[in-house]
């Protein structure tokens, strides 16, 4: 029987994503804890904090919620499919156990060892054990990897040329300078050359459905340089997940991960999202994510064509049909991934083309109803069309409409892409 009621839990572009697959469902009534001024718009926002775990709940049970989604990974670290789940409520998303899988990378380091999982060599070190790191650190020649244990707002990931700096970084991550707690455990591991893609599965048990594999754009700046951030950009699908690569990592990557996590008596419910390097050598695991990428979410939930599955538990086959393409661009705020100012007026919405579809991230209303920048990343505009060059024209269409002071963008998402899909 279709669920009628679904809650989800957000406030971010991923979420507004999720609303807008859902509002495609005939006779759903959707919420959004706590939303943003883009899901507003196709559901009813609840002003409940993502992490407020018994507030949520007591909504559930009051609403007759009959499935909750749940967007980012800090209230699935925090246990609250476990918390749902003992009350006897549906929830997509998995377990605290479960999302140890991106809550710890140690833990998920750890896990790909047991389990054959291809991986970057990699070593653990934790605030005592200051001397080994770095001696652990000279082992590898540069870029040198250091990655927080713990959640850091997809910033916890930092890859320099540098040794002086390397070392420098490890000891403010150590200390706690650098990702506070988060941070109390390093990961450092081995650069991986080749290119980057993610590929996304809806999972119960052992049971999976694939969506569309994506590339993220994670630099800030073009040609995949500065820092990291936590997306400016993505498309989906990509061409470098070949469809003989992705066998490859059905058979040595996903399905081994969902049957180890059945043997840890911790079976995985949700999405699972596994941040691939596609290597001369093969497919490794960058990391793994317990939830839809964000902006990725943004390019593979437009191109699902049956959004209902995402309420279901058993599928007909492992495949979503996907056909033509979707890209979407991020606007940020100036100075992100650092500080940067908010309360900024947002303007030229009502002048994006009627076919690009605009996914809010970091927004807000004040009392006078004007949009303003609450984030760092603000917007996600996303187009779609038959051939990645159609959706990339039309996003980047409507980023020309839109303007708020200081906003900066990426001119080169999909670049790549194109010439690989051109390349005869």
């Amino acid at each position: 029987m279709m669920p009628r009621n679904v809650l989800v839990v957000g406030s971010g572009g991923r979420e507004h994503a999720l609303v807008w697959a859902l509002s495609r469902i005939p006779g759903l009534k959707v919420y959004c804890a706590p939303g943003n001024p883009g899901t507003e718009t196709l559901a009813r926002n609840v002003p409940i904090a993502a992490t407020d775990i018994p507030g949520l709940l007591a909504f559930a049970r009051q609403e007759k919620i009959d499935v909750t989604i749940v967007g980012p990974e800090a209230p699935l670290v925090a246990g609250i499919a476990d918390a749902f789940s003992t009350e006897g409520l549906p929830v997509i998303g998995p377990v605290r156990k479960a999302a140890l899988l991106e809550g710890s990378k140690a833990f998920a380091k750890r896990f790909m060892a047991e389990s054959g999982i291809p991986t970057a060599p990699y070593g653990i070190f934790g605030r005592d054990e200051r001397k080994k790191a770095h001696r652990f650190l000279r082992s590898f020649a540069p870029p040198y990897v250091l990655k927080a244990d713990g959640l850091a707002a997809g910033k916890g990931v930092l890859i320099t040329d540098s040794l002086s700096e390397a070392d420098a970084l490890l000891d403010r991550m150590l200390s706690g300078e650098l990702f506070g707690e988060a941070g109390s455990q390093v990961v450092i591991e081995r650069f991986l050359q080749g290119r980057e893609a993610s590929l996304f599965a809806l999972v119960h048990g052992t049971a999976y459905l694939l969506l569309a594999p994506a590339e993220d754009h994670k630099r800030l700046g073009e040609g995949d340089t500065g820092p990291n951030t936590g997306g400016m950009g993505a498309y989906a699908p990509t061409p470098f997940l070949s469809s003989e690569v992705l066998e490859v990592v059905r058979t040595r990557i996903l399905e081994p991960t969902l049957e180890g996590m059945v043997s840890r008596g911790t079976p995985y419910r949700g999405f699972l999202y596994i941040s691939l390097m596609l290597t001369e050598e093969g497919p490794y695991v960058i990391e793994y994510n317990c939830r839809l990428g964000d902006p990725e979410a943004q390019v593979v939930l437009p191109l699902w064509r049956n959004p209902e599955l995402m309420l279901e538990d058993r599928w007909e086959r492992p495949y979503e049909q996907i056909s033509g393409y979707a890209a979407c661009v991020v606007l940020a705020s100036a100075g992100y991934p650092g500080a940067y100012e908010t309360g900024i007026p947002i303007e030229g919405l009502d002048a994006v083309p009627p076919d690009v579809l605009v996914f809010h991230a970091g927004t807000r209303r004040d009392e006078f109803g004007r949009l303003l920048t609450a984030g760092g990343r603000v917007l996600g505009i996303t187009g779609m069309g038959d051939t990645l060059e159609e959706a990339l024209r039309r996003a980047y269409a409507g980023v020309d409409a839109v303007q708020f002071e200081g906003m900066y963008y990426r001119r080169d998402i999909g670049r790549k892409a194109i010439g690989a899909l051109s390349t005869p």
